[in-house]
């Protein structure tokens, strides 16, 4: 037939694969799977604009302020592991789908209370649920490319990541400061715009949920389950997609499955007819990571992750309020005045008991000084240009020269912070050490290609894990110390370049 693309014989994966072309398909998931990064990064951080200024609603202390910080990836960390078992064993788009939507629901409920532990519970849920999403995106994603394409529809979904998070300082200037209100008797609560910016945060849950309807389960989890005909017909689908052509005309007899996708599924098989079937296979699908072929491997890139996320989202939990406080401070000593940012911000404590006990209720309408905005946004702009250098350069200079570049760079501007007497160069030192963050999908992208399929989506789930207990760890560090010697923590955020990098070489 003319036009048919045919193979008589069975071909491997990534062969069948190419023969869908790169089109239309491709960057309609490379787009929703940019949003997807977006959600996750906008559920965890954007919670970072509110704490300023929901502080007098919710009565919030520095210690309070940590815990908000922290429990969404509190969440995160403790159904990672959950989550990549089942991603490996039920499905990329299976689990995704759901968590999007109840990590949705979940933001929405927390946008109408005003009780502490109430919230704190809702944002523990969403960082729970939003999980799904986040530990199976990368698996997803790539199980759409062939090794050529791979990482740069990694990095290009980054790119989308870079520009969608550039909206979070934008809504949140337009909308955090407005200065409406609405009361809601039978809720017991003053809806404000902080109640609003939630919400809106949590929209693009819906969207990608929604958008996955739309889209088919990874053609490399169909086929390692031993499903031949429906891989094949997946394939034919994004034929069809990307070439505008009958998808039948894709003739493909068989795919050689991998072998090691094979033995797993039967030895899952095996397990699931004993007792604690669940409990078996979740040990089952993690226990190899830490067994002696794989062990190297994953020790790198938990450390990694742990050191990355420890500085790039433990940091920014408290950026905007820094960037509050010294702007504060600045404009009380008239502008002219030279201090490190340590100075600046243990000099503008905020003591909310004190506040609170004030009879001018207008003294708890609290707002962020727009330098909190510019400055978030500087730094959202400087992500998205970051991940398209990086996605046009990662193939001609490879992972490791990246990662060496991105962790010294950041590192050094971390050590500058220290002696720098100048607030506003402070600032911008503290914004690009925030950018160490620009290795995440290079270290995410090196993890999915190290490890087979029936582990991949476990292994990036228990790095990410590690991230974010790096996260919880740095937002508390900055929350306990914030009222003490903020300068003594800038360098538990410098990343041991050395050993990280050797072990992606």
């Amino acid at each position: 037939e003319s036009g048919c693309v045919r193979s008589d014989h069975p071909i491997p994966f990534e062969e069948a694969l190419s023969y869908t072309s790169f089109g239309k398909f491709n960057c309609f998931v490379i787009f929703v799977c940019g949003i997807n990064l977006a959600a996750v990064i906008i559920e965890s951080l954007g919670i970072s604009f509110v704490i300023p200024v929901a502080q007098c609603d919710l009565e919030l202390t520095n210690s309070d302020k940590g815990v908000l910080s922290a429990v969404a990836f509190v969440g995160i960390i403790i159904s990672s592991h959950l989550w990549g078992f089942l991603a490996d064993t039920m499905g990329r788009r299976a689990v995704m789908m759901p968590s999007l939507f109840a990590a949705f629901i979940s933001t929405l409920l927390c946008s109408f209370t005003s009780n502490f532990w109430v919230f704190v519970v809702l944002r523990f849920l969403s960082g729970f649920f939003i999980s799904g999403s986040s530990a199976t995106l990368y698996a997803y994603l790539g199980e759409f490319h062939n090794t050529n394409t791979r990482s740069r529809a990694i990095m290009a979904a980054s790119t989308i990541f870079g520009l969608g998070g550039m909206l979070m300082p934008a809504v949140a200037w337009l909308v955090l400061n407005s200065p409406w209100s609405l009361n809601i008797p039978f809720l017991g609560i003053t809806y404000k715009p902080w109640r609003l910016f939630l919400v809106l945060c949590g929209l693009p849950d819906l969207f990608c949920a929604i958008s996955l309807l739309f889209l088919p389960e990874s053609p490399k989890f169909v086929l390692s389950q031993g499903r031949q005909m429906d891989t094949i017909k997946i394939l034919q689908r994004i034929y069809a997609m990307n070439t505008g052509k009958d998808g039948e005309m894709l003739k493909i007899s068989a795919i050689i499955e991998e072998r090691e996708s094979y033995e797993n599924r039967k030895h899952n098989e095996e397990n699931l007819k004993g007792n604690f079937r669940v409990l078996k296979s979740m040990y089952n699908q993690i226990a190899p990571l830490f067994k002696s072929e794989h062990l190297r491997k994953t020790l790198i890139s938990c450390t990694m992750q742990f050191g990355i996320f420890m500085t790039s989202n433990g940091m920014y939990m408290f950026f905007p309020d820094i960037l509050n406080r010294v702007a504060k401070y600045t404009e009380e000593l008239g502008g002219n005045h030279t201090a490190t940012i340590c100075d600046s911000v243990i000099g503008t404590k905020v003591d909310i008991k004190e506040i609170l006990s004030l009879d001018n209720g207008a003294s708890c309408d609290l707002k962020l000084d727009i330098s909190a905005f510019e400055h978030s946004l500087i730094l959202d702009v400087l992500y998205a240009v970051g991940f398209v250098v990086i996605g046009l350069v990662i193939n001609a200079v490879g992972k490791l020269t990246i990662l060496v570049f991105i962790l010294m760079g950041c590192g050094a501007c971390g050590i500058a912070i220290i002696f720098t007497t100048i607030p506003s160069l402070s600032i911008y030192l503290y914004v690009v050490l925030l950018m160490c963050g620009l290795a995440l999908p290079v270290v995410n992208a090196a993890t999915a290609d190290l490890f087979p399929t029936h582990l991949r989506a476990m292994s990036v789930c228990i790095s990410l894990m590690m991230g974010r207990l790096g996260s919880v760890f740095g937002s508390n560090l900055v929350a306990a110390m914030l009222e003490f010697n903020f300068c003594g923590i800038l360098s538990f955020f410098i990343p041991n370049i050395h050993v990280k990098s050797d072990g992606l070489a």
